[in-house]
């Protein structure tokens, strides 16, 4: 049955605007205390290898984690699971608000804390991702993941530049109050996400090792999904420079906290801008050579800004790197989405959500040891060349995701 045309707009939908508001304070309040972390350690140490395990705390947990999590979402209802994440969310802003008053004392108190935050995001990411297409009918999938992107764009907006804010302001403890205050309004706001379109949850079958298994076998039957999600690993975390921005903000762009907040806010900007001309407009023609050359400009856009030294051509670089990026996001969403059948999203989004996770937290890690041994800027330039290695790499080695035209033909 498909939609009639005035329910074709996703923005129609009750469940999915209300999952919406949910979301964003949520991802508002993870951007504005990983700025803050990321500066009050920094800050604390001058030591680029402290924020090389702001990283590591966050991604060794998420690897531990990646089996239950991923079969618990597949067996039970997923809202409940994102509700519980979330709420472990508020007490880690509680926990970190309490150890910003103890100084230098309290940094490897702060690594604890996002060790524990880590395990709620090998949870709270799969969660989400498997949770969309129960809200909106496969029709308008495509525009949902798309308008979902805008908004955590939205708040990588706001959320880092308030964080640099606030920090010069009041410290690290009212960062940390604001986060506390908005994860918990995230999980209330959570009870009011109508989940209309869930399929019957089936008996589970073998065990917990054996149905995850069975998962990643999947995964390596499919090429396209493979192909999308490693892609993103491989690019993001030799080629991602936003570990090294309270570096750059300090040492050679000489910008205090809120200028850091700025830098952090360029590519969401930017992710933002190409993100709501997606919602509004979304394609469905050449997306896999599309997505191949948006991480190609990924990876020049960041080439550009490890040599600037100027603000404004930094500034206007990760603006670039982050439009780019949500193209990229955008069809390495809908791609896996289309390519899952509903009972095993939670272990498809588990996968998908450690490769994101290492990209991310493990890039951290790897671009902070990368300037503690050669120095930010060639960490960043050196980062730069193996993105857009990765790109020529992948086009070979993955032919059908190159050649995928439209996304219903991933299924």
């Amino acid at each position: 049955m498909t939609d009639s045309p005035a329910d074709s707009n996703v923005y129609r939908h009750a469940g999915f605007i209300a999952f919406l508001t949910a979301r964003l304070v949520a991802v508002f309040a993870t951007q504005v205390q990983a700025v803050v972390v990321a500066w009050q350690v920094y800050d604390l140490t001058r030591a680029p290898m402290a924020l090389a395990y702001v990283g590591l705390a966050q991604f060794l947990p998420m690897l531990v984690l990646l089996l239950p999590a991923g079969d618990l979402i597949d067996r039970f209802s997923r809202k409940p699971i994102l509700a519980a994440s979330w709420a472990a969310g508020t007490v880690c802003s509680a926990l970190l608000w309490w150890l910003a008053g103890h100084g230098a004392a309290g940094v490897d108190g702060i690594y604890a804390v996002l060790v524990l935050f880590g395990c709620s995001r090998a949870f709270s990411a799969p969660a989400l991702s498997s949770l969309l297409p129960q809200i909106v009918p496969r029709g308008q999938l495509a525009q949902a993941v798309a308008a979902n992107g805008m908004i955590m764009r939205m708040a990588t907006i706001g959320g880092p530049f308030l964080g640099g804010v606030l920090y010069a302001v009041g410290g690290a403890r009212l960062a940390y109050a604001v986060c506390m205050a908005c994860f918990a309004l995230g999980t209330l706001l959570l009870a009011r996400v109508a989940v209309d379109h869930a399929a019957p949850i089936g008996p589970a079958l073998g065990s917990m090792f054996q149905r995850f298994g069975a998962g990643i076998r999947f995964i390596r039957s499919r090429p396209i999904i493979l192909g999308t999600i490693s892609l993103d690993l491989f690019a993001v975390l030799l080629g991602g420079v936003v570990a090294l921005l309270p570096i750059y903000a300090q040492e050679v762009l000489h910008v205090g906290p809120q200028g850091l907040g700025a830098l952090r806010s360029a590519m969401a900007i930017g992710e933002v801008g190409a993100g709501l001309y997606l919602s509004m407009r979304p394609f469905d023609h050449r997306v896999g050579r599309t997505m191949f050359a948006a991480v190609a400009v990924f990876g020049l856009a960041n080439l550009v800004f490890s040599l600037s030294t100027v603000f404004a051509l930094s500034f206007a670089a990760l603006m670039v790197a982050g439009a780019a990026d949500m193209v990229s996001v955008y069809i390495r969403g809908a791609l896996v989405q289309f390519s899952t059948p509903d009972e095993m999203r939670g272990r498809v989004n588990a996968v998908n959500m450690l490769f994101i996770g290492s990209s991310n937290e493990l890039g951290e890690f790897r671009a902070g040891t990368s300037a503690a041994w050669v120095g930010a800027v060639p960490a960043a330039v050196l980062g730069g060349l193996c993105t857009l290695g990765v790109v020529g790499l992948w086009a070979r080695l993955f032919p059908t995701l190159r050649r995928v035209d439209k996304f219903e033909e991933a299924a």
